[in-house]
């Protein structure tokens, strides 16, 4: 199983970005984005279960959505009314149904200028 995440770049505060993130395969219970900023530990940005289900960090909630197309197995975090803060590493993240075992993309830059 491989993550492919894409969609990171540089935007000024209050601006949007979209990352995705495509599963080569695997059913998975839970997806999400992780984000590790300079110097800090990964955190948990967003998730969504198999039933759809979602969970936001307190810091995004009404500024990002995360959905899932499980059709093409993908995973996607629209970020809205961003801010410097929200700059970091993002990762997507899965977590396989039946194995638990837990799979990494590569990681997608987003910086956020003041």
């Amino acid at each position: 199983v491989q993550l492919q995440a894409s969609g990171g770049g540089l935007v000024q505060a209050g601006g949007s970005l979209r990352l995705s993130c495509a599963a080569s395969s695997g059913i998975f219970r839970v997806m999400g984005w992780y984000r590790q900023a300079p110097g800090n530990q990964r955190e948990l940005i967003a998730s969504i279960t198999s039933d759809g289900g979602t969970n936001y960090e307190d810091s995004v909630k009404g500024r990002f959505t995360i959905s899932r197309d499980f059709t093409k197995n993908t995973v996607d975090l629209q970020m809205n009314s961003l801010k410097p803060e929200d700059s970091g590493i993002y990762y997507c993240h899965a977590e396989a149904i039946i194995s638990r075992k837990e799979y990494w993309g590569q990681g997608t830059l987003v910086t956020v200028s003041s």
